[in-house]
């Protein structure tokens, strides 16, 4: 394989993976029934005119597997803290004490395990169709190198490798939605 085929294959891996990394980050929030500090990964709070991630200001920690504790560095965001945990609609309900924020992770309902379950499957079809996108611009690069001087058996292997790939990568996103189907539903 040539130098540009490869490179193309080298393209379409990343960014099949950027889309995979970024599965995980989307389900990595949704709730499993235990308290995780992840829940609260994306919240970021109003810090003297800049937005500024939850966890670059407080310590987030689990005491148990029912409670998330939220302490800031600086008291005096404790508010605007707990009006974005608030607003993010996770279904908590956080006590504010004064010096940090409690937050009593309920039990998931048989109904909102399922919910919970087919958004992470929606968020596993955006990544297919990420990666699915990935390969349509890989095969259109290697149609363009076909026009430059790339033989037809160059091509087709080619288009072969990236059919491996997009595969590689689709079972990978399968095997996540999976695992995370089953933490889901565990009780």
């Amino acid at each position: 394989m040539n130098e540009e085929a490869q490179m193309c294959l080298d393209e379409a891996k990343e960014s099949m993976k950027s889309s995979l990394d970024h599965l995980k980050q989307q389900i990595k929030v949704l709730r499993t029934g235990k308290a995780n500090p992840n829940m609260l990964s994306g919240i970021t709070v109003d810090y003297y005119g800049a937005r500024t991630p939850l966890e670059q200001m407080a310590n987030i920690t689990t005491p148990d597997a029912r409670q998330i504790v939220v302490q800031p560095f600086d008291k005096s965001v404790l508010k605007n803290i707990l009006k974005e945990i608030q607003a993010a609609n996770l279904g908590f309900n956080p006590q504010d004490d004064g010096e940090l924020i409690r937050i009593k992770v309920p039990e998931l309902t048989e109904e909102r395990r399922k919910d919970l379950v087919k958004r992470a499957k929606q968020e596993g079809e955006d990544a297919k169709v990420s990666i699915r996108g990935a390969r349509k611009e890989a095969k259109n690069t290697a149609k363009q190198l076909k026009n430059e001087g790339l033989s037809e058996d160059e091509e087709k292997q080619l288009e072969d490798e990236i059919q491996k790939l997009t595969d590689k990568y689709t079972s990978k996103v399968d095997e996540i939605i999976e695992q995370k189907e089953k933490e889901i539903m565990e009780f």
